[in-house]
C-alpha cells in the first residue's frame, strides 16, 4: 500500500520551477532566508567583536575584575 502524496504533483512541479528559475544563492531564495542566513550570523559576530574588544580593553586598563 502507498501513502497519498502530502501535496498535488501539479503543485510540486510548479514550485519547483518556481524556485530553480530564481537567480539567487541556493540558501537565499525563501522570503525569510535572508534573516536566518545573513542577519543572525552578522548580529552574532557583532556582538562577539564587540565583547572581545570589551575585554581587550579591560585587560590593557585593569578595570572590570572581580575582587
Amino acid at each position: 500500500m502507498s501513502e497519498p502524496p502530502f501535496a498535488p504533483r501539479e503543485k510540486l512541479i510548479e514550485k519547483q520551477k518556481y524556485f530553480q528559475s530564481i537567480h539567487k544563492h541556493t540558501y537565499l531564495k525563501g522570503p525569510l532566508d535572508k534573516i536566518t542566513s545573513v542577519a543572525i550570523p552578522l548580529a552574532l559576530a557583532a556582538t562577539s567583536m564587540a565583547l572581545i574588544a570589551r575585554g581587550i580593553y579591560n585587560m590593557s586598563h585593569g578595570v572590570g575584575k572581580k575582587e
